[in-house]
């Protein structure tokens, strides 16, 4: 019977500890540290064409730069899928934004629906401009990476409400100590780095609702 009990309280611990320390961060009060601004006020989507009007203001958005060939890498976009989006789509105020060249909105429609296959996708946005355009849109980021000639970047980012790009500037592999992105071609990138660090903006935004109110 002890045996029993003690199983199940292993068990138990092991399947609601993740959920109990998630939980902790999205409404403790303690002072963890926040995740750095690397760029203040990069530049918003609202100028490009989309289905839905899409803004990075006023939202937590995953940015990606999945190129004119974007079917080629669609592993980016099912990792984020699997390993970000599934956990945080029902947040108010959270979304993906995917930047584009025009020319892809068929192949971004195929993507969509390859994505909607296990989830909700209301979520996903993808946005077209010029070549120009996005290159631009990249540029505000002020990061160390490239888009290659397809408009495309491996790189997923964090972008908070006010438009600033989130990351870390404790990275010793990282050029400059500063980790601008994530590499959504790696799985265990996106699982060990990106989902910690879009849980902290999230913490950081209810902490801030919370002081709001409070205040009020």
């Amino acid at each position: 019977m002890a045996k029993s009990r003690k199983n199940t309280l292993v068990l138990s611990i092991l399947f609601f500890g993740p959920l109990l320390f998630y939980l902790f961060l999205l409404t403790g009060t303690n002072n963890f540290a926040k995740l750095p601004v690397l760029t203040p006020e990069i530049s918003d989507v609202k100028d490009f064409s989309s289905k839905d009007s899409v803004s990075l203001k006023n939202n937590i958005s995953v940015l990606c730069f999945l190129g004119s060939d974007l079917l080629k890498h669609k592993t980016n976009a099912l990792n984020l899928n699997e390993k970000i989006y599934k956990h945080f789509y029902g947040f108010n105020g959270f979304q993906f934004v995917v930047v584009l060249p025009k020319g892809s909105e068929r192949d971004a429609e195929q993507l969509k629906k390859e994505l909607g296959a296990t989830y909700n996708v209301d979520k996903w946005h993808f946005v077209f401009g010029e070549v120009a355009q996005v290159k631009e849109m990249f540029d505000s980021l002020n990061s160390t990476y490239t888009l290659d000639d397809y408009s495309y970047s491996p790189y997923a980012f964090i972008v908070d409400r006010e438009l600033n790009l989130r990351g870390r500037n404790d990275e010793e592999a990282a050029e400059d100590g500063l980790l601008y992105g994530y590499n959504a071609e790696s799985v265990a990138t996106v699982h060990q780095e990106m989902v910690d660090d879009v849980k902290v903006v999230m913490a950081e935004y209810r902490l801030a609702l919370k002081k709001n109110k409070r205040e009020i």
